[in-house]
This record gives structure tokens, C-alpha cells and sequence, in this order.
């Protein structure tokens, strides 16, 4: 059964910076989007991203405008199945007054609270120090401190941006796992895979269980993952983790390892995994959950659509144009120019020349075209 609703979440771009500016907002409120249309963009000092509709639906309370300042892991809106739908948070909206100015004054400083958690707050005497300095304090966050206050440690429900988990615990989980260790930034909390039993280990990192903890890890404050489901073999299997992940506001922040090379002028888009000794030239555009994988080139103004998946000692010229959902296999050479149709296959060693079809297929070690 589809959900009624899905939040959408503010992506964390960059480790070092816990917000963004939201510099382009292209939704209103009650407005119907498509699946992949843009709802907004951000941006931070060193990066500019686009947040993609995961599924279609009707825009719901929208919480930003254009300009604002906003923290990673909080909800942009709510994308629903019908446009009367309300998430339950919401339901007190529009009817509280308008803040005082001696009640704004009484705001700790960094505090991020909405309207109707504050005026929860103050009608219960909560004191505002126990609410948690960095995330947006809902009022259903303030709700619950209020009516199990012997179980609540407040600190645990807030968003941690130094904590992560992995997605998959196979080959490809256990290179993102060293990939997240390079950075430096990152705590590996542990690993979800539907596969594999909890309390078993890879690389030392333990098997939380599967899809079933992800509702526990977001209420954690673990709210970011990286899918190392690499779908090589079915490209829908990657994709539904990613939904999946969405519906439970988690989101996938773009990992790059430290011996790769990002020229500053190219756009990475959050999801995106970049590999040990990867080059991603002048002006590139790299999609939501793209992996560029190890020793891959992709030269100056290439554009890679979502989900591609670039394989290792690939060769992109400049201007090639890889389609959504593609697989370039290891060691191919693309020529200047070239597009690659949308869920392409491209077989390993392979040398392309011309355009690909939508859809297409080239064998190993062949040149397209014959």
C-alpha cells in the first residue's frame, strides 16, 4: 500500500556545513509535481544542488521560502497522494498568534523552533534549553519530550550529522564503507541490509538488520545513508532503496573520496559516491546517485543523469551525455560528444564512437558502431 505522504528532507551537501541556502524555490504550496520534477536548489560555499520530487503529489506544508537559511535533515514539505492532506504537526498551524517581540527575545540563540513547537512549549513551561541547538524542533518533537519526559533524552531525537549508515552489505557496501572512512567526517553507525542477519559484522561494522530499523534510526537522529545497493545487475534494486530511504526522511548526502579529483566549477548533486583516484572535469553535472567509481574519467562539461553508474578505468571525453539508470562498464572509452540513451548498457572495454539508443546495448570489447 503507498504511503499518503513522503516528507522531503534538506540534503547535507557539504560535511563541514550543516546548512544551506535555499537560492531557487520553484514549488508553492498545494502545487501537484511529477516524479524527478525540481522542487528547489541549494546551495552552500563549495557546492549547489537540486532537490528531486522522489515520487509525484501534491506539495504540503511547504516550511521555506526562497532565501532562507535551512538546516540539513529537515523537511522542505510533504509530497501527498491527495491535496487535503495534513501531517499531523501541522494540525495547530494558523491557529496560534503571532510571536511578541519579548517572545522572540526569549529564544536561546541557536535555537530552530517552528511557531506551533514554541507556542507548545511555552503553554506546558518546558524549558526551551532542553530543546536540541541545530535541528528544526517540530512541534510533534516537543509533544513527545512533553508527554514521556522520563523517556526522553533529547539529545537522541535531535539530527546528528556526524553519524551515517550503509546500505547493503556486499562488495560494493564494503567500499563505500572504506570510501566514508577516508573522509574523516563521518561516524559509520552501522549497516542495514535486508540480506544479511543483525549482529553479523562487515569490515567491523555491525549489521543493524534491514528496511524494518529505518524508522528507529530516524528517530535516533540517524538520518543519513549512503545506498550501496550498486544495482549492476538490476538497476530497480538501487532505486527502491532510494525511495525507501526517502519515505523515512533520510537522506543521501554525496560521498567523495580524498584521492579523487572534483573540479570546483562541476555541480555533484546529493547520493552521488566518487571513488579512489575518479576525475570529474571542468563544469560536469553529476545527478542524484551517480557512482563514479575507481580511476573512472569523466572529462569537462559532461552530464551524467540519475542513477548512472560509471564503472571503474572508464573513459568519458568531453561532452558526453550519460543517460538515466546506464551502466558504463569498466574500461570504456566514450568519444567527445557522445550521448548514452537512458538504461544503456555499455559492455566492459567496449569503444563507443557515435550515439547510443535509449535502451541500447554494446557488447565487450566491441567498438559502436560495428
Amino acid at each position: 500500500m503507498e504511503p499518503a505522504a513522503i516528507p522531503v528532507s534538506i540534503p547535507l551537501l557539504n560535511p563541514n556545513e550543516p546548512e544551506a541556502r535555499l537560492v531557487s524555490l520553484v514549488i508553492e504550496e498545494g502545487q501537484f509535481v511529477d516524479q524527478d520534477e525540481t522542487l528547489c536548489t541549494l546551495e552552500t560555499t563549495k557546492s549547489t544542488a537540486d532537490v528531486i520530487a522522489e515520487i509525484e503529489g501534491f506539495v504540503i506544508s511547504l516550511k521555506f521560502s526562497e532565501g532562507d537559511t535551512v538546516p540539513a535533515g529537515a523537511h522542505l514539505c510533504y509530497l501527498a497522494n491527495t491535496q487535503d492532506w495534513r501531517p499531523a504537526e501541522a494540525q495547530t498551524e494558523g491557529i496560534v498568534d503571532v510571536l511578541s517581540d519579548e517572545e522572540q527575545l526569549e529564544i536561546p540563540s541557536g535555537l530552530r523552533v517552528s511557531q506551533p513547537a514554541l507556542k507548545l512549549a511555552k503553554l506546558n513551561n518546558l524549558d526551551l534549553s532542553q530543546l536540541p541547538i541545530g535541528p528544526l524542533v517540530t512541534e510533534s518533537m516537543v509533544r513527545e519530550l512533553i508527554e514521556q519526559p522520563s523517556r526522553i533524552d533529547i539529545q537522541e531525537s535531535g539530527f546528528d550529522p556526524s553519524l551515517i549508515f550503509v546500505y547493503g552489505g556486499g562488495g560494493h557496501g564494503k567500499s563505500v564503507i572504506d570510501l566514508i572512512r577516508s573522509l574523516g567526517v563521518y561516524r559509520i553507525h552501522g549497516i542495514v541490509d535486508d540480506g544479511l542477519s543483525r549482529g553479523e559484522s562487515v569490515m567491523g561494522v555491525p549489521v543493524l538488520g534491514g528496511s524494518e530499523v529505518l524508522a528507529e534510526l530516524h528517530d535516533q537522529g540517524i538520518r543519513q545513508a549512503v545506498n550501496a545497493v550498486g544495482g549492476i545487475g538490476d538497476i530497480t534494486s538501487r532505486i527502491r532503496v532510494f525511495r525507501r530511504l526517502a519515505q523515512h526522511g533520510i537522506v543521501c548526502p554525496a560521498v567523495i573520496h580524498t584521492s579523487s579529483v572534483v573540479e570546483s566549477s562541476a555541480r555533484v548533486s546529493p547520493g552521488v559516491q566518487v571513488f579512489p583516484h575518479a576525475y570529474v572535469g571542468s563544469e560536469t553535472q553529476i545527478g542524484f546517485g551517480v557512482i563514479v567509481n575507481t580511476a573512472a574519467v569523466v572529462s569537462h562539461d559532461c552530464y551524467l543523469d540519475e542513477i548512472a553508474n560509471i564503472s571503474p578505468g572508464a573513459l568519458l571525453a568531453g561532452g558526453v551525455k550519460i543517460g538515466k539508470g546506464s551502466l558504463i562498464g569498466m574500461g570504456v572509452t566514450i568519444n567527445l560528444g557522445v550521448t548514452i540513451g537512458a538504461n544503456a548498457r555499455i559492455g566492459n572495454s567496449a569503444t563507443v564512437k557515435v550515439d547510443v539508443p535509449e535502451n541500447g546495448i554494446v557488447r565487450a570489447g566491441t567498438t559502436w558502431p560495428d
